[in-house]
């Protein structure tokens, strides 16, 4: 096995050093410290294309019913991962089992009545689902909001690191927030900017708008769908929050949240700030500016429906390959099983099949899983991780980091898979959140062995760092890489790779669209999983444990994790 110390001397190509020799929020570029690193070369063995175009084709298939969990879509992927981890010369990886129980609730809104607005002597109605969307997160049979003050927010942000408070002066008891998404920095073209520029932070993400408007004590929070700082269209929201939607299991039963959580659409927000005598427009210019309070909006809104609650247990499942030298130390490979299920009951096609998102994922643990078996033992344990609830805010992800299997200060860090691409082979790779972890100059390595390069996020507005489920891990101090598919395609480049990915918004992400296509080219999917298996050896045969970069937010957290007897603790 040939290994080599390196530093992170990365000059040679800026996008890569961006990718590699930065530390910051998402995609601020600063110096990092890799020195010293123990970064083995490895050899790639052959992955298997039928494994991954089959076991996308299977999970994707009608019979899976878009795999919402707890319904017969989880149980048949269940059954299908442990028959393949097995397979692939896995061993059960909790304590003999598969399976990580995962107590959820699931709630599911029906009877919606209209959402009735009294605006400046005017009544106004406004259909679910063409209009609004909302849901409660409290397990109560029936939801009512009557003539709730409406509240405009602004972001409705509360940091007092930034000296911002959007709900200062004003008590929410009895009102409901009316929200814009992203973050007051959106529109910005560099990262510079009191919420990092054009990357959003997670003050931008709609969980936590929700979760603020709860502890602020408000009744209801809207949000106001624009599909730019959103980046989706209204029709992924309203599949999204159609149906069951489902929480981690809470001792309150959700009573701390707030009554109802929705969305509105941008032109319905805009009628009734007019009909309350105010302008969107000119109420979101003044929200982007520090020192903002919020507006009563002098309105009211009603609505009610009916919630059915189910509390059932849905599953991770968690396969292990040993190490051979040190297998009290992990490497984890992350994906989600789940996907939105019948997401649009009523029409000729209900199912969110969910091909790319994320059956290609799934998928491409099995692939790998059934890589290293055949390669043999690393040196450190390899953990297959496929969580559940993805779709419905992390929670299978979120639950294992709180409750991990493999203590996460014996876990060197990992990779997440999420969607992979099917747009063809590219020279490149995109990285979210680039530069914030020593990781990167694995990836550094692994990329130069493959011939590729390295492409920041080129929409860090998105927030997408926040949005997958590696970010349950890194929250809690735990190295993760995230790596989508290329941007700059070997047929057609940059332009060919942004048209797919426009393509795929547009027709079938959260949609009935994501489907599985025969004619499909998996040669760029091919290319990653060599990657990915590239990246996961490395790490399993290294003796180096990566960190944080100096200055990231979260290397603190793995500061404090590694201390004492901790095997992540440089000293020991």
């Amino acid at each position: 096995m040939i290994r080599r110390i390196i530093a992170c001397s990365w000059a040679a190509g800026a996008a890569l050093a961006l990718a590699a020799c930065s530390s910051g929020s998402d995609d601020t570029p600063q110096t990092a410290d890799a020195a010293g690193l123990d970064i083995p070369d490895v050899e790639v063995p052959e992955i298997s294309l039928e494994t991954i175009r089959e076991g996308t084709r299977t999970l994707s298939s009608d019979e899976f019913e878009g795999r919402m969990p707890g319904t017969v879509g989880e149980e048949k992927t269940l059954a299908w991962l442990v028959e393949k981890f097995e397979a692939a010369g896995l061993e059960p990886g909790n304590d003999g089992s598969w399976f990580q129980d995962v107590p959820l609730v699931e709630i599911t809104g029906s009877n919606f009545a209209p959402l009735t607005v009294e605006a400046g002597g005017e009544t106004m109605e406004f259909a679910y689902q063409d209009d609004w969307v909302g849901v409660s997160y409290r397990e109560t049979p029936r939801t009512r909001i009557e003539d709730s003050e409406l509240v405009f927010v602004g972001y409705g942000i509360v940091a007092p690191e930034k000296n911002w408070n959007d709900y200062e002066g004003i008590d929410m008891t009895g009102k409901t927030a009316v929200i814009l998404v992203n973050d007051p920095d959106f529109g910005v073209e560099t990262l510079e900017g009191p919420f990092n520029g054009k990357a959003m932070t997670y003050y931008g993400r709609w969980t936590y708008k929700y979760e603020e408007a709860a502890r602020q004590g408000a009744t209801g929070a809207i949000i106001i769908h624009d599909t730019a700082p959103a980046s989706y269209g209204w029709t992924t929201v309203k599949n999204s929050w159609a149906g069951g939607q489902g929480y981690a299991e809470r001792a309150d039963k959700g009573a701390s949240q707030t009554a109802m959580n929705g969305w509105v659409r941008k032109e319905v927000a805009e009628q009734i700030l007019r009909a309350s005598g105010k302008d969107l427009t000119q109420m979101t210019a003044a929200a982007r500016r520090q020192g903002f309070q919020p507006v009563p909006l002098g309105t009211t809104i009603s609505t009610s429906f009916d919630n059915s609650v189910r509390n059932f247990a849905s599953k991770n499942v968690i396969g292990v390959l040993p190490g051979k030298t040190r297998p009290d130390e992990y490497v984890l490979h992350t994906a989600h099983w789940d996907h939105l299920g019948k997401c649009a009951p009523g029409q000729e096609d209900e199912i969110c099949n969910g091909a790319i998102d994320n059956a290609t994922g799934t998928a491409a643990l099995v692939a790998l899983a059934e890589a290293h078996g055949k390669a043999g033992p690393a040196d450190r344990s390899l953990v297959f991780l496929a969580v559940t609830a993805e779709e419905q805010g992390l929670l299978g992800s979120e639950y294992y980091g709180a409750n991990p299997v493999f203590p996460l200060d014996k876990t060197v860090g990992g990779v997440n898979m999420d969607a992979l691409s099917l747009a063809g082979p590219s020279n490149d790779v995109t990285v979210v959140g680039p530069g914030k972890s020593q990781l990167d100059a694995f990836l550094e390595a692994a990329l130069e062995a493959g011939g590729r390069t390295a492409t920041p996020n080129p929409s860090p507005e998105a927030g997408y760092y926040y949005r997958s489920d590696h970010f349950s891990m890194a929250k809690r101090g735990l190295p993760m890489l995230y790596v989508d598919g290329g941007q700059d395609l070997k047929d057609g480049g940059v332009e060919a790779g942004r048209a797919y990915e426009d393509r795929y918004r547009e027709t079938a992400y959260h949609d009935v669209g994501d489907e599985f296509d025969e004619t499909w080219d998996w040669s760029g999917v091919m290319q990653d999983l060599q990657l990915f298996y590239r990246l996961g050896r490395m790490l399993a045969m290294s003796t180096s444990w990566p960190n944080w970069n100096e200055g990231d937010e979260f290397r603190r957290l793995r500061d404090e994790d590694c201390t004492g007897e901790a095997p992540c603790n440089p000293a020991t």
